[in-house]
């Protein structure tokens, strides 16, 4: 894995560590949250649904540049999942195949520029956890940050066998659909899905939160420092909170930044490409990101994940 993507992203970002107490402190209160909420979601996952092929548009001239120019793609016929994997579904695939995630593996110290922390040397991934007077920085390489830890060695998935699965990385993601008969979606397909056939800002219309309520999980308040979680939930939310869009898909918007199989254009680095995500996560705020719409796109580097994108995969019609 390369692990120098880590050490850029971490400049890049600000990323400084946090101590155990206060990861395990952060996610423990958002895990008793989210679980407690849970039970006003879907109690059965839908099957996946098919859409036909045809011209979409997407893109948009009216957001953040790199969504522009709207246009119009073709796509062939597809069926995408219902939902984001899950932790359970996750965990069926590494049951069946021992497979061992990037954020497991032990790095390539070739990769490694000189002079890293010590934790680089180390298996791990990308970490959100909201900033304190001791750690005012929002994001941390966390050592034993994986799909099961999300948030560090001290966080667990238990209780949580329905919600996204996280801190997987572009082959991680792109193997379990392999397994399952299956693929990434191209960046088209899933704005596409994403969209519903719909033309307005959002898919549910031109309002963020329309008169009905929250239609996504995404950051209410002053990010990072405060999250009033008006929507209901401070971190994950399992599936189907929020309702589908007019595909019959759930969470397009929030919750996770979802992982497609397209490059992301103007690559710094050939040799270590960014991928694209789509649909924004429960870190989008109004103050911050802002890309809780079909349109917005950022990069991923190929060998990291963290704690605030998954995916979903689909199948040739």
């Amino acid at each position: 894995m390369p692990k120098f993507l880590i050490a850029s992203l971490i400049t890049a970002s600000l990323m400084s560590a946090c101590t155990k107490q206060q990861a395990g402190q952060v996610e423990t209160a958002g895990n008793a949250e989210n679980i407690e909420q849970s039970a006003a979601c879907l109690a059965v996952l839908p099957v996946p649904k098919a859409l036909p092929g045809g011209d979409a548009l997407i893109g948009s001239d009216a957001a953040y540049r790199e969504e522009a120019p709207r246009r119009s793609v073709t796509v062939g016929g597809f069926e995408i999942d219902a939902h984001e994997v899950t932790n359970a579904q996750f965990a069926e695939f590494i049951a069946a195949t021992n497979y061992v995630t990037v954020a497991e593996r032990a790095p390539d110290t070739n990769l490694i520029p000189a002079g890293s922390p010590d934790e680089f040397f180390q298996p791990g991934s990308a970490v959100f956890l909201m900033p304190t007077a001791n750690a005012p920085n929002w994001w941390s390489y966390k050592v034993g940050a994986n799909w099961r830890h999300p948030s560090g060695p001290d966080s667990s998935i238990e209780g949580m066998d329905n919600y996204p699965v996280v801190q997987v990385a572009v082959e991680d993601a792109a193997a379990y659909a392999k397994w399952k008969g299956r693929r990434l979606p191209t960046e088209a397909e899933w704005e596409y899905a994403a969209q519903g056939g719909v033309g307005t800002l959002y898919p549910w219309g031109e309002a963020l939160v329309p008169e009905q309520g929250h239609k996504a999980n995404t950051w209410q308040g002053a990010f990072p420092i405060q999250n009033r979680a008006d929507d209901g939930f401070a971190f994950l939310s399992p599936p189907g909170c929020f309702g589908a869009n007019e595909f019959g898909l759930y969470d397009m918007i929030g919750n996770v930044w979802e992982l497609t199989s397209t490059p992301y254009t103007n690559q710094e680095n050939p040799a270590a490409p960014n991928y694209t995500v789509k649909g924004g996560s429960f870190l989008c705020a109004e103050n911050f990101c802002r890309r809780y719409r079909a349109s917005a796109r950022q990069p991923q580097e190929y060998g990291l994940g963290t704690n605030h994108i998954g995916f979903r995969t689909v199948k040739d019609l």
